[in-house]
C-alpha cells in the first residue's frame, strides 16, 4: 500500500485518499511518499504512460481500471492529441509544450486529473470538501475549471490583485459556475499563500468546512506532473540516457516533480531552475543560503514569488528526511528571512540542480530572438526557461525546456517583443467580452457550501498566531459565509463591470496595474477599484502592512 508522511515529521502516515483530500498535513508539513516506487516500463500514448507512472502512488485506493478511465477522460479534451507535444527549438534543445489544456497552462495537466480524483474519492466516502487555494496566475483558473459544477466540491481561489495578466484574471472572474469563487488579495502571492496555510493551520476551521487544497502543496498535483518528464524522455528515446530539463519556476512544484521522476529512476542529468528577478531559488543553488527579498512585479508574474512552498519537500530530503530539522530550518527562515544549508547539504543540492535568472529586458530579448529565428511565439515564463537553458547548457547536453503557458495568456509582453499579438484559441476567443463576476451560491446549495469571497476586516484585532510559522485563520481575515447567510445584493470582488473596453484590452500583463510599454514599468491605478473604476472587494492580510512582506528580519 502506498503511504505518505509529512515533511515536518509530526503527523501520522496516511494513504493516498487522505493525502489527496487533506492537502497540507496537520503539522503544517507537505506530504511525500514514504518510499519511492521504481519507474515502470512504459509504452503507448500519453494517457497510457500516465496511468502506468502514477498507478503505484494510488495503489489500494483506486482500482487500476477506474484510474485509467479517469486519466483518459482528463486528457481527452486537450487541444493537441499528444497532450504534451515535444518540439525541437534548436539542435539538442527541445520545448515540451504543456499548455494545450483548457486554460492554456501546465497546471491543466495535473488539475484536470485532480478534479476527477476528488470526485471519485468524495463519492466513495459520501463527503464534500471546500478547496481553498492561492494562485500566482495559472493555478486558479486551472483549478476552477477542473472542479466547476462538481456536486461535492466548492472552491475559493485567492490571487494577488494587480499581479496577474488580464487573461489570467478574466479566466477566473468570468467563470460562470455556482461552486467556484475568486478573491483578489491586496498583496503578493506569498500573502495569498500565507492566508491559505493559516486556514489549514486552524484545525477547528479546517474540520468544520472540510478544507482541502489544489495548490502544488497537494501531493497529487506533483504526482501528475512527474508523467511529462517520463513522456519527454520516451519521445526522445532517452529512457536510458540522461537528459537535462530546464524549468521556469516560482513555487518549485514543477521542478520538484522532475526530482521525483529522478528518484523513481528516470536518468536526469540536471534540473535547471529558471528564475526571473525574484531569484531566491537561483541564489539558494549558487550560495546555499536562501534570503527573502521584496517581491518585484515582472513580465512573468507566475514566478513573482519569494517563499516557494514545494522547496520544503526538497529540503526534507536534503536534511535526511528529518522532519523536526526541516521544521526548525523553515521556522528560522520565517523568523529572520534567511536560512542556510550545511556544506554537505549544499553539495548534494548542486550535484543535481543548477540555476539561472533573466530580468524583464533579457526576457523580451529571448521572445524576440525566438520569433526572429524560428517564427515561434513564446510567452515570458517560457522565455525565461529558454534563456537560462541556453546560458547553462553544456556541450553535447540534451536539454528539454518546459513551455509552461500559451503565448496568448501574456499577449502584451509578446506583442511588445515581436510586434505580433497572439490570438486566444477559439474556446476563449470571447474572453474579453465576458462579464467579470464571482457567482454567489444558489439557495439550493447544501449548508456546507461556501458562497462568499472575502472582506476587509482591518479594524479587527486577533490573538497571536498559535503557530510560529504563519498567522492563524482568524488573523488571515478571510470571512467565509455559508449558504443562506450571503446577502443577495453583495457585490462581487470585480463588480459586474462587463466586457473590457479597447483601452482596458490594451493594458499590460499586470491585470489592474496597467503597463507602460515604453518605460517597461507598471503604472499604478487605484488599488481599491477594478478596471472599470468600481469598488473592488479585496481581502487584506490582517495585522500587517500591505507592502511585500518577505524581507530579512521580519517576524511572523
Amino acid at each position: 500500500m502506498a503511504t505518505y508522511h509529512s515533511s515536518r515529521g509530526r503527523s501520522p502516515e496516511i494513504g493516498f485518499g487522505d493525502t489527496l483530500l487533506g492537502g497540507l498535513a496537520p503539522d503544517g508539513g507537505l506530504y511525500l511518499p514514504t518510499a519511492w516506487p521504481e519507474l515502470p516500463k512504459t509504452e503507448g500514448d500519453y494517457a497510457s504512460i500516465a496511468t502506468a507512472v502514477m498507478a503505484p502512488f494510488v495503489a489500494d485506493t483506486i482500482g487500476l481500471d477506474d484510474f485509467g478511465s479517469m486519466v483518459e477522460e482528463a486528457y481527452a479534451a486537450f487541444l493537441d492529441p499528444q497532450v504534451c507535444p515535444l518540439v525541437e527549438l534548436e539542435p539538442g534543445h527541445h520545448l515540451l509544450e504543456l499548455f494545450h489544456g483548457p486554460t492554456l497552462a501546465f497546471k491543466d495537466v495535473a488539475l484536470q486529473l485532480l478534479g476527477r480524483l476528488f470526485d471519485h474519492e468524495l463519492e466513495r466516502r459520501d463527503q464534500r470538501v471546500t478547496i481553498v487555494g492561492a494562485t500566482s496566475g495559472d493555478t486558479g483558473s486551472a483549478a476552477m475549471d477542473a472542479v466547476r459544477d462538481r456536486d461535492r466540491v466548492d472552491i475559493v481561489i485567492l490571487f494577488p490583485k494587480g499581479r496577474t495578466s488580464e487573461v489570467q484574471r478574466r479566466q477566473m472572474t468570468t467563470l460562470d459556475a455556482p461552486n467556484v469563487h475568486a478573491v483578489a488579495v491586496d498583496g503578493t502571492f506569498d500573502d495569498c499563500q500565507d492566508l491559505v496555510k493559516a486556514m489549514f493551520a486552524d484545525e477547528a476551521f479546517r474540520t468544520r468546512v472540510g478544507l482541502s487544497a489544489v495548490n502544488s502543496i497537494n501531493w497529487a498535483r506533483v504526482m501528475a506532473q512527474i508523467v511529462y518528464y517520463v513522456w519527454a524522455a520516451q519521445q526522445l528515446d532517452r529512457r536510458d540516457t540522461p537528459t537535462t530539463f530546464c524549468v521556469p519556476t516560482g513555487n518549485f512544484g514543477n521542478v520538484f516533480a522532475g526530482h521525483c521522476a529522478r528518484r523513481m529512476g528516470l536518468p536526469i542529468e540536471r534540473l535547471l531552475v529558471a528564475s526571473n528577478t525574484n531569484d531566491i531559488l537561483t541564489r539558494l543553488i549558487h550560495t546555499g543560503t536562501m534570503t527573502a527579498e521584496e517581491v518585484v512585479p515582472t513580465l512573468s508574474p507566475s514566478m513573482d514569488i519569494q517563499i516557494s512552498s514545494n522547496l520544503e519537500r526538497l529540503l526534507f530530503e536534503l536534511l535526511g528526511a528529518n522532519g523536526p530539522a526541516t521544521a526548525e530550518l523553515l521556522t528560522d527562515f520565517r523568523a529572520t528571512g534567511s536560512a542556510s544549508l550545511r556544506p554537505e547539504q549544499h553539495a548534494e543540492l548542486i550535484a543535481g540542480f543548477a540555476g539561472g535568472r533573466l530580468d524583464d529586458s533579457e526576457t523580451l530579448d529571448v521572445i524576440r530572438d525566438i520569433h526572429d529565428s524560428t517564427g515561434m511565439l513564446v510567452e515570458p515564463h517560457t522565455a525565461v526557461g529558454i534563456g537560462v537553458a541556453r546560458r547553462l547548457r553544456r556541450v553535447d547536453e540534451t536539454v528539454v525546456t518546459l513551455a509552461t503557458a500559451h503565448p496568448a495568456k501574456f499577449p502584451d509582453a509578446v506583442e511588445q517583443a515581436t510586434g505580433v499579438r497572439p490570438p486566444l484559441p477559439a474556446h476563449l476567443a470571447d474572453l474579453y467580452e465576458r462579464t467579470e463576476r464571482i457567482p454567489t451560491s444558489r439557495t439550493t446549495s447544501p449548508p456546507s457550501k461556501i458562497s462568499s469571497t472575502a472582506c476587509d476586516a482591518a479594524d479587527r484585532r486577533y490573538p497571536q498566531p498559535r503557530s510560529p510559522m504563519m498567522p492563524s485563520a482568524a488573523t488571515a481575515g478571510i470571512l467565509i459565509i455559508r449558504s443562506g447567510e450571503h446577502p443577495d445584493n453583495a457585490a462581487p470582488p470585480w463588480g459586474t463591470s462587463g466586457p473590457a473596453s479597447p483601452e482596458e484590452r490594451a493594458r499590460g500583463n499586470r491585470g489592474d496595474a496597467s503597463f507602460d510599454a515604453a518605460a517597461q514599468r507598471p503604472r499604478r491605478v487605484d488599488p481599491d477599484r477594478d478596471d472599470a473604476g468600481q469598488e473592488a472587494l479585496v481581502a487584506r492580510p490582517q495585522g500587517r502592512d500591505h507592502r511585500p512582506h518577505s524581507r530579512p528580519g521580519r517576524r511572523w
